[in-house]
């Protein structure tokens, strides 16, 4: 039987385990990246384990998050990583030298090569032929020392593009049809592999864009073959020689297999608060807007910036709307700048904002009150873009662009004729941004500079055969990353301080959490379906460790989410009868017995001791998992072998 894309990276770098589906396998890293906003535990969790030098092809620190410098938080945190990366040999993108995904893959990625991050938007590298997935910062700090990263051998989806896109119509649409058909629980324990007549139409920003979107289905990634379009990228950038052909065997086998009709796909729109709330376009005509952002690891390409200035040309934004732009990368902020279109964008009236992430993570340009705000990223969940009461909507270039001149949604086919857009066959190359480590020689007087708000990594407590905790908080279905560790400009300065961190954990649900959870001590929280959906964030792991979390009781986990718990030493457990889900409320007291034993059998009982009740809890841990558990987590268990 033939492999898939994935599985032959898989085999190739697959350093124990096999590749049945569900069965644990440990994978060769090539690359990591990290991001501020995750970096700095990151890369005090890799200090912590005593290692001198990253032992990977390539690992790069990547400014793009925390870039408001409202105090000196911000700025004391890219002070750090800039002198752990300099000493033990990890390549630091300074600040303004654009988003970590999008300048990756500009400069770094490679097909066929495995690549963590500790962003879960990670799997943006597939656009290349990339195996490259989204981690908590621990597993990017074991991967960094030259340690495995484990996953769970996930199904192989296919999914099949047929025809080509309409004028309008673009790769944006495409990841909202998908949404629509799979919904964001629907990647959960699949690789995407995309595929079919359509994708030699797609060029390598517009793949980029549909892996981006694939972690909002849960994916563990999205992959594109390496064809002559991933070629002719590399050779824009100056970098054929990492060129590599790469495709799947015809007689691979795949669990499911879905096709897309180009042809026939119309402009999308994900309405608040989900991504994979969608309808089209034209059927929310006269909505008025009142904020259009277009930028993100999703939409802030060369390409996507040059349609939108030739969109905007000789035009000017509805008096209404505020029109903010975020290139993606310095390199493209300067192509746009020397080709005449960043004219034609400001001419406009639009607001350029830094090459970074910016609106997307709730740093800075947040909506007014109960504002209407569009825009090109792959998130809008609740109170993510800063205002509580703000409606964000998900759309393409094109469909923003529509909504900031006429300060309404509308179909942008409206607009009249698309212009034409033709790519340069080479980009300008400038990486004196990027800046490379000291030697291995020089690295051993170098000092690491830490500031008053950059705290010690939190300790855990191994895990218990027997828990009584009481049920502290108790949430519904689609709980999002950002429900238990919100973003935005005025949390996200305080990623490397865990004690003061806490005090907003769950804040989207009950800002009593906090409070109430130290008190205790020790607690167990209860949840729906797809818990810990979004963001790669350790940080909502490792919050609720330090406020005595020892246990999580759901429906069902998102991947990441489920590794981070097991790295914090936390269980997360499912209901074996969903329906159990209702019979337990906030405030019972509940008893965990026989855990040991249980991680064994791959079921634990569970007594709710207020109403006298017993319910049967589910596990599926691996021989490794077991032992972080046991250990207190993962960095505990590192230290212990």
């Amino acid at each position: 039987m033939g492999l898939t894309i994935a599985q032959k990276i898989i085999k190739a770098h697959a350093l124990s385990g096999d590749m049945t589906v569900d069965s644990e396998v440990a994978l060769k890293i090539d690359q990591t990246l990290t991001q501020d906003a995750t970096g700095t535990m990151a890369y005090l969790e890799f200090e912590t384990m005593g290692l001198k030098r990253v032992k990977t092809e390539r690992s790069v620190a990547y400014i793009d998050h925390n870039t408001l410098q409202s105090g000196f938080e911000n700025a004391d945190d890219h002070r750090y990583i800039q002198s752990v990366c300099k000493k033990h040999g990890i390549y630091f993108s300074r600040p303004g030298n654009g988003i970590c995904h999008q300048v990756h893959l500009e400069r770094f990625g490679k097909p066929g090569k495995t690549l963590i991050g500790s962003d879960s938007h990670t799997p943006t590298g597939g656009g290349i032929g990339m195996l490259a997935m989204g981690a908590g910062g621990l597993d990017v700090a074991v991967a960094m020392g030259g340690g495995a990263y484990y996953i769970k051998m996930p199904k192989m989806y296919k999914v099949n593009l047929i025809g080509k896109l309409n004028p309008f119509v673009t790769a944006k649409d495409i990841s909202l049809e998908i949404l629509r058909i799979l919904s964001v629980k629907g990647g959960v324990g699949a690789i995407i592999e995309w595929g079919g007549e359509g994708i030699r139409y797609l060029s390598v920003p517009e793949r980029a864009t549909i892996t981006n979107m694939g972690t909002e289905l849960g994916a563990t990634t999205s992959i594109f073959p390496s064809d002559e379009i991933t070629r002719e990228f590399l050779k824009a950038q100056g970098r054929e020689e990492d060129y590599i052909p790469l495709a799947s065997d015809e007689d691979a086998q795949y669990d499911k297999i879905i096709n897309i009709n180009l042809n026939e796909l119309k402009p999308l729109i994900a309405c608040p608060h989900s991504p994979d709330n969608i309808v089209t376009v034209e059927s929310l005509k006269g909505t008025k807007v009142d904020q259009v952002c277009i930028g993100s690891c999703t939409n802030s390409s060369l390409l996507d910036m040059l349609k939108v200035a030739a969109l905007l040309k000789g035009k000017t934004i509805n008096p209404s709307v505020s029109l903010s732009i975020s290139p993606g990368s310095k390199q493209v902020l300067s192509m746009l700048s020397e080709c005449g279109a960043l004219t034609d964008i400001l001419a406009s009236g639009a607001r350029l904002l830094e090459c970074a992430c910016g609106p997307c993570i709730g740093m800075g340009f947040s909506p007014n009150s109960a504002g209407v705000s569009l825009r090109t990223f792959n998130r809008n969940f609740i109170g993510r873009s800063g205002t509580a009461d703000a409606s964000v909507y998900l759309v393409s270039p094109e469909t923003a662009v529509a909504a900031a001149l006429t300060g309404e949604i509308t179909d942008p086919r409206l607009l009249g004729e698309m212009p034409q857009v033709t790519m340069p066959t080479s980009f300008k190359i400038d990486d004196s941004a990027v800046i490379e480590p000291a030697s291995e020689n020089e690295a051993e007087s170098l000092e690491i500079l830490r500031g008053p708000n950059i705290k010690p990594f939190p300790e855990s407590l191994p895990q218990e055969d027997t828990l009584t905790a009481e049920l502290v908080l108790k949430v519904g279905d689609n709980i999002t990353t950002d429900h238990i560790m919100p973003a935005g400009a005025k949390i996200l300065p305080y990623r490397s301080n865990i004690p003061h961190l806490s005090q907003f954990c769950f804040g989207v649900c009950d800002t009593t959490f906090p409070e109430r959870a130290k008190a205790l001590g020790k607690s167990i929280i209860v949840g729906g379906s797809n818990y810990g959906q979004g963001s790669s964030r350790e940080h909502a792991a490792l919050v609720p460790m330090y406020l005595g979390v020892r246990a999580v009781i759901t429906k069902s986990f998102a991947r990441i989410h489920v590794a981070n718990l097991i790295n914090a030493g936390i269980m997360p457990l499912t209901f074996k009868n969903p329906q159990d889900y209702d019979k337990l409320n906030q405030g019972d007291k509940l008893t965990l017995t026989g855990v040991f034993e249980g991680m064994e059998k791959g079921e634990i009982t569970l007594k709710n001791e207020t109403t006298g009740e017993c319910y049967l809890l589910e596990c599926t841990f691996t021989d490794r998992q077991k032992s972080i558990l046991k250990a207190g987590g993962l960095l505990a268990f590192t230290k212990e072998i």
